[in-house]
C-alpha cells in the first residue's frame, strides 16, 4: 500500500495536460469496429485503457502499441467471439462499450471486473437496451452487476432505458451505428448529457446520420462502415480540475498546456463553474491559465453535466466564503465508490463543514487542518484529497493512492513539477 504525504504548498510554473481517458477509450472502440488501420497518438497510460486495449483484442481486433501510439487494425464492424472472459477491471467504460459490442456477436460473451465493478456499477441500463433489441443477458448473481453474460445478434428496431449514468446510453448508440436498418432509442431520466455528446461527437466525426430529441428520443441510422483514421487524443479536463483548484486555493499562478476549448468533454464546465466562485482563468490559444484570485465564493451548482467534478468542486467550497451546494449528483454515488458519501467522510476529517443528501452536497467554507485519509480506492477521491491538503494548516497522509494512475498517472509528478510538496511512502 502506497501514500501520499502532503505539507502545504504554493505553486507555480507549467505543465501540459494529460490525455483525455474517455476520448482515448472511445478512440480505440471506434478504431477496433472500423475496416483497415488506424492510428491513435497521445494514448492514456491507464489501466482502464489496458482493459480496453486487451478486451478490443479479444474481439478480434489486432493492436500494436509502441509507447503512447497504437496502431489497431478493425474488424470492419464485425466482431469475433471472445475467447475467454472479458475483464473489464476498474473500468465502467469498458463494462458498457464493449457489452454493447458484444450484442453484435452471435454467440456468448462474459464480461467481469473488480469488486467496484462487481458490485457498485449497475448494468440493468444496458441489458434492458440490449434486451428489447434481441439479446440475451444475464447477471450471473441476479443484482444487476457484473458478471454478466451477453448473447447476440441484436438487430436494429426499438428501445428503451433509463439513462440516469451516461453509459449505457453511450454503448446502445455506438452499437447501432453497426446494425442493420435504422434504430430507435428512448431514454428515460437522461443525465450526464455532455457525455453523451462526447460519442455523438464521434458519429458526427464519421458523418453517421443521426436525430437526437433533447436526449430523450435518438434515431441512429445503421449500415454503416468506418474507415480506420488518425486521431490525437486531447488534453483531459477532469484532470487538470486538480492543479486548477490547488493553484486557487493557496494563491498560485499556473499554466496548463494542451487543452481544446472546443472538445466535446463535458467536464469543461468546471471552468465556467470556478469563474463563477470568482476564479481568474484565462484562455490563450492552447492554454490555461490561472492566477491568484482571492477567496473562492461559494456558489449553487447543478452539477449532473460534469458529475466527475463533484468531489474537486467540494474542496473548492471548502476554502470559499459561505456555502457552495452541489445538486443533481445522485449518480456520482454509483460510481468507482459512492462519492457523495466518501468524499463527505474524508473532508471531515479535515475539518470540513461539509454534508450530504440523497443527491447533494453542501459545504460551507472552512478551516481546514491537516489528517490521515484514505481514497476508497477510488482516483477522484485521493487526488481531491491530496488537493485539499495542500491547503489546510499541517501535514496530511493519503492512503491507497495506487489508483489514481486509472486517470491521471503524471498526477505526483505535475504536482510536484509545480512545486507541491507531495511524496509517496509505503
Amino acid at each position: 500500500m502506497k501514500r501520499y504525504k502532503i505539507m502545504p504548498s504554493v505553486l507555480s510554473g507549467s505543465i501540459t495536460a494529460s490525455p483525455s481517458k474517455s476520448q482515448t477509450m472511445r478512440a480505440i472502440l471506434f478504431a477496433t469496429m472500423a475496416s483497415g488501420m488506424s492510428v491513435i497518438r497521445n494514448v492514456l497510460a491507464s489501466p482502464d485503457v489496458d482493459a480496453m486495449i486487451k478486451a478490443c483484442s479479444k474481439l478480434g481486433a489486432k493492436i500494436i502499441q509502441t509507447g503512447n501510439v497504437l496502431e489497431i487494425s478493425g474488424v470492419s464492424g464485425k466482431p469475433k467471439i471472445p475467447d475467454d472472459i472479458i475483464d473489464a477491471g476498474n473500468s465502467g467504460q469498458v463494462l458498457r462499450f464493449i457489452g454493447a459490442i458484444a450484442s453484435l456477436i452471435d454467440g456468448y460473451t462474459v464480461l467481469t471486473g473488480d469488486h467496484s465493478v462487481r458490485f457498485n456499477r449497475p448494468v440493468r441500463p444496458l441489458m434492458d437496451g440490449l434486451i428489447n433489441l434481441g439479446a440475451e443477458c444475464y447477471s450471473t448473481k441476479n443484482d444487476d452487476h457484473a458478471p454478466i453474460i451477453i448473447k447476440g445478434p441484436i438487430s436494429g428496431g426499438s428501445t428503451i432505458l433509463d439513462g440516469a449514468d451516461s453509459q449505457p446510453v453511450s454503448a446502445i448508440l455506438m452499437a447501432a451505428v453497426f446494425l442493420s436498418g435504422t434504430t430507435d432509442i428512448l431514454v428515460k431520466n437522461p443525465g450526464e448529457k455532455p457525455w453523451v455528446n462526447l460519442t455523438l461527437s464521434w458519429l458526427d466525426r464519421f458523418g453517421i446520420h443521426y436525430t437526437n430529441d433533447n436526449f430523450e428520443h435518438y434515431t441512429v441510422t445503421g449500415n454503416t462502415t468506418i474507415s480506420g483514421f488518425e486521431y490525437t487524443v486531447p488534453g483531459d479536463f477532469s484532470s487538470v480540475a486538480y492543479p486548477i483548484v490547488a493553484a486557487l486555493i493557496t494563491g498560485s499562478e499556473i499554466t496548463v498546456y494542451n487543452v481544446d476549448m472546443h472538445d466535446a468533454q463535458g467536464d469543461k464546465k468546471i471552468i465556467d463553474a470556478l469563474r463563477k466562485m470568482g476564479a481568474k482563468i484565462e484562455f490563450n490559444h492552447n492554454q490555461i491559465i490561472v492566477q491568484p484570485s482571492g477567496r473562492l465564493r461559494g456558489c449553487d451548482f447543478d452539477v449532473n453535466d460534469y458529475i466527475d467534478a463533484v468531489t474537486i468542486l467540494a474542496v473548492a467550497g471548502c476554502y470559499a466564503e459561505g456555502t457552495t451546494k452541489l445538486t443533481n449528483a445522485y449518480i456520482a454515488r454509483k460510481k468507482e465508490s459512492d462519492r457523495l458519501s466518501t468524499i463527505t467522510s474524508e473532508l471531515k476529517k479535515m475539518g470540513a463543514d461539509i454534508t450530504e443528501t440523497e443527491d447533494s452536497l453542501i459545504v460551507h467554507g472552512s478551516n481546514m487542518r491537516g489528517a490521515p485519509c484514505v481514497s476508497h480506492l477510488d482516483h477522484r477521491i485521493a487526488m481531491s484529497c491530496a488537493v485539499a491538503a495542500l491547503g489546510a494548516e499541517g501535514a496530511s497522509v493519503i492512503s491507497d493512492i495506487e489508483c489514481v494512475n486509472k486517470s491521471y498517472p503524471d498526477f505526483l509528478m505535475h504536482m510536484n513539477m509545480l512545486g507541491c510538496s507531495i511524496e509517496i511512502e509505503s
